[in-house]
């Protein structure tokens, strides 16, 4: 059985996120958007020896949040990825979770 590579799943995330975003539905937008970050952090943990236990995206973007190798604005990042939505399933404005998780993705499967 073939392996699939992270970089494939986390496009495959992103192409899903993009049709959500098309079809209206921002909250399965951030959901995919939430699993492509995850897949890119798992790799990046995994590749500086942590043992990641937990299936869960949200375990393993609180992890990287507090990752104190990582620059600031990932960690931020991370913590944005993470963010319970409100009463009315937004988040605060001009924020846009699906380009956030596309430059957590760049960044971390580039060290």
């Amino acid at each position: 059985m073939e392996t699939v590579k992270p970089q494939e799943q986390i496009q495959a995330e992103f192409e899903q996120a993009a049709q959500a975003r098309a079809r209206g539905n921002e909250g399965q937008a951030r959901v995919c958007a939430r699993r492509a970050a995850g897949i890119a952090a798992r790799a990046y943990l995994t590749r500086r020896g942590k043992i990641i236990r937990t299936p869960s995206a949200y375990d393993v973007l609180n992890l990287l949040a507090e990752d104190s190798t990582l620059s600031a604005e990932l960690r931020q990042i991370a913590r944005h990825l993470t963010l319970r939505v409100d009463e009315e399933f937004k988040l605060p404005p001009n924020m846009d979770l699906m380009a956030e998780a596309r430059k957590l993705c760049e960044e971390l499967l580039n060290q």
